[in-house]
């Protein structure tokens, strides 16, 4: 979830302090994971099922913005980006989609040159409200979660080489580390499901508003968590809807794109297709604090972005799992430490 200093003095004046720390950016995040676990298919391994496991994915889905607790710049500079990806702006500079490089430091630099050949497409800014010099920046919430499916990867091939030739204490070592990487990379893969964190209309509407779509600063943050809690939409609202997760069909690596990348940046630019529709949806009051409890539409919508989110998190694990090499250069040492090691005599 992405957002300002004052966006927060907004949102906890007009919406209260209990409804602001009831965000998206845990009670929602915490969903999302619980209904990726929910999706896992029976074969998956057993061990992230297990209670403990299960609800410490549910607990990391709220880690990144944790991260934001501390005023350190170099953390906000790094955290606050990943959380996101305005379209537009691609398009501003000049950039699409479907041919952005899925390297991240590459991409940078393609947009950095956008902007320079490009420069009536943007505005100044307010350097005294850009400390952490995130405005430069479309976001990269794309590369984040193909970034983390790469580290998932290497996680299910280590695992699976301590499983056949480590030490208890490494298997419980690599499946600590799994159940990390599998939370974290929740909170990502939650954000993008919410509309509002693929669009530069990510509080109130901006620019041109033929529509007259409401330019509420406030918007995200209700949409994010205060609609949700004041509705009372709860994990088993939705987990009668989960369909048991598949792995994504993965395309070719075409000009030179990771294929994951253009499966997550499809997904990115699906739900940028709802921003709109959610603009419209507020316009015609669905999302309001008064109806909150009996409205159909706003809570079906929610339920909706909710589901999508675990339903895809669910599909990148599996996908992970299925797709991790195995380590063979971890195995061979593995094997020779076991070669070398003295079989231990049996009690007389």
């Amino acid at each position: 979830m992405r957002i300002s200093s004052r966006h927060w003095l907004l949102s906890c004046t007009a919406l209260g302090a209990a409804v602001a720390l009831s965000a998206w950016d845990y009670e929602g995040h915490r969903m999302i994971n619980q209904l990726a676990v929910v999706a896992l298919p029976t074969d998956f391994p057993a061990f992230v099922r297990e209670p403990a496991n299960a609800g410490r994915i549910a607990f990391l889905a709220g880690e990144p913005d944790r991260w934001r607790s501390v005023a350190d710049l170099p953390i906000r500079n790094y955290n606050g980006v990943d959380h996101y990806l305005d379209l537009e702006q691609l398009g501003d500079a000049g950039l699409k989609p479907d041919t952005v490089s899925s390297l991240r430091y590459v991409f940078v630099t393609q947009f950095a040159a956008g902007r320079i050949v490009n420069p009536a497409n943007y505005t100044a800014f307010d350097p005294a409200k850009n400390s952490e010099r995130s405005r430069e920046w479309p976001g990269f919430a794309p590369w984040t979660i193909t970034e983390y499916y790469g580290k998932l990867k290497a996680a299910f091939s280590y695992l699976k080489a301590f499983e056949e030739a480590g030490t208890p204490e490494e298997i419980a070592n690599a499946r600590a580390n799994l159940v990390y990487l599998m939370g974290v990379m929740g909170h990502y893969v939650g954000d993008c499901a919410q509309p509002l964190h693929t669009t530069i209309h990510h509080n109130g509407w901006v620019g041109d508003n033929p529509a007259g779509y409401t330019k509420w600063p406030g918007l995200h943050s209700w949409i994010d968590g205060g609609f949700l809690a004041t509705a009372g939409i709860k994990l088993e609202d939705i987990t009668p809807k989960v369909v048991t997760a598949q792995p994504l069909v993965l395309g070719p690596a075409a000009e030179g794109r990771d294929p994951m990348f253009n499966t997550i940046m499809n997904y990115v630019v699906e739900q940028n297709k709802l921003v709109e529709p959610l603009y419209a949806l507020e316009k015609k009051g669905v999302f309001k604090a008064e109806v909150a409890a009996t409205s159909t539409e706003g809570q079906d919508f929610i339920r909706a972005r909710l589901l999508a989110g675990g339903e895809m998190l669910a599909s990148v694990w599996v996908t992970a799992w299925k797709y991790a090499p195995p380590d063979t250069y971890l195995k061979a040492q593995l094997l020779k430490r076991q070669a070398a090691t003295p079989a231990a005599k049996p009690t007389p």
